[in-house]
């Protein structure tokens, strides 16, 4: 019901349709007792863009009973069971001929919405919180490409993959008998079949440019590495066979030390990145500051702790803090500013809870 989120998909989604354009924001529990109101809270949301769907003179009787089927389809798809682990929030976007359901990892407001485009900040900003990774697992004979994120990878069918081969030679008896029997790595169908899965893993990474972890026995990797360039341009490999058909646990157990690392490098990287920004004068920091900076469009690198939330409203100058559910305020602010960011070409790089602790969870590098 949830595939992972790619950058080729959220570009698909953030495009402009013709009006309406329905966004139906769900917030869901992972746990008991929390989630028994999940499909309660959910009803009465598609009811509620039903109502306004219904009531709007500008959406056509036609559009109207495409988008009334089209959110009727979306809800369809949520089964009970999935729902109940469902994550923190789920995502319904309809529109004349289309509709889409997400299950997202980072809370979301309760909101219905009317537009020309999807709300997409809260998929933009739980799939860049997911810092998903892709993992490229190798032999003579298979690869297979996944998935990762916290917790978890999941094994895709994308770009081709699984790729497969058979490992019996048909002249093999003749070459034994000769002494002209390859190893398996000097065998050139071999080759040839890390040649595919190289190019194969580059087109992926073409549409969806994500941190690349390849996972093998080292005489496969070093093959890779040498008919290709996917390997040489991976964040880390893992030199671990017996992967390739492996478990989804197993698989993420080998790559998570690399994973971690990788993560805590970064992190190191953005600080420093932070703190000579501070010594240039070209720092801001705090929920207002950094809005305001990135409304100017001066954001060049924004750093957000992973769990920060908070609710605000917009006093004419200044955001101030606000609770929940009163009259303007603004319970997603921190992900309109990762959107905004992103729109202005900004990078945006989430640091462990406590990280920015001293500047109010929320920094950034200004480029002037």
């Amino acid at each position: 019901m949830y595939p992972d989120l790619s950058a080729q998909i959220l570009s698909e989604l953030r495009r402009p349709r013709g009006y309406p354009a329905v966004s139906v924001l769900v917030p869901t529990h992972r746990r008991e007792p929390e989630n028994a109101q999940d499909p309660v809270r959910l009803r009465n949301l598609l009811a509620e863009a039903k109502d306004l769907v219904q009531a709007d003179p500008a959406v056509s009787r036609a559009d109207r009973i495409a988008v009334l089927d089209q959110l009727d389809q979306a809800a369809s798809q949520i089964d009970p069971v999935d729902l109940a682990y469902a994550g923190d929030g789920l995502a319904l976007f309809a529109a004349p001929g289309e509709h889409h359901v997400w299950s997202l990892g980072r809370a979301v407001p309760a909101r219905v919405v009317l537009a020309e485009t999807f709300v997409t900040r809260n998929l933009v900003a739980a799939q860049l919180a997911d810092q998903p990774y892709w993992v490229l697992a190798v032999a003579a004979d298979h690869a297979s490409l996944w998935s990762g994120g916290p917790g978890r990878v999941v094994e895709q069918d994308t770009g081709g993959f699984p790729l497969t081969r058979d490992l019996e030679d048909p002249d093999a008896e003749r070459k034994e008998r000769i002494g002209d029997l390859p190893s398996t790595f000097r065998d050139e169908q071999t080759r040839q079949f890390l040649r595919d899965v190289d190019t194969a893993v580059t087109s992926v990474l073409r549409a969806d440019q994500r941190p690349l972890y390849v996972l093998g026995e080292a005489a496969a990797v070093a093959v890779l590495e040498e008919v290709g360039t996917a390997a040489g341009r991976a964040t880390a490999v893992v030199r671990h066979g017996g992967l390739a058909q492996g478990s989804a646990e197993a698989v993420r157990e080998a790559v998570l030390p690399a994973v971690k690392e990788q993560a805590e490098k970064e992190s190191a990287s953005v600080r420093q990145e932070l703190d000579q920004a501070r010594g240039r004068r070209q720092f801001a920091a705090g929920i207002d500051e950094v809005w305001q900076q990135v409304t100017a469009g001066r954001v060049g690198l924004l750093a957000v702790e992973e769990p920060y939330l908070v609710t605000v409203r917009d006093d004419g100058d200044h955001l101030v803090p606000a609770e929940p559910g009163d009259r303007g305020a603004r319970d997603d602010i921190v992900d309109e500013i990762i959107e905004k960011a992103l729109d202005t070409g900004a990078r945006v790089s989430f640091l462990p809870d406590g990280a920015l602790a001293g500047t109010g969870h929320i920094s950034a590098a200004l480029r002037y």
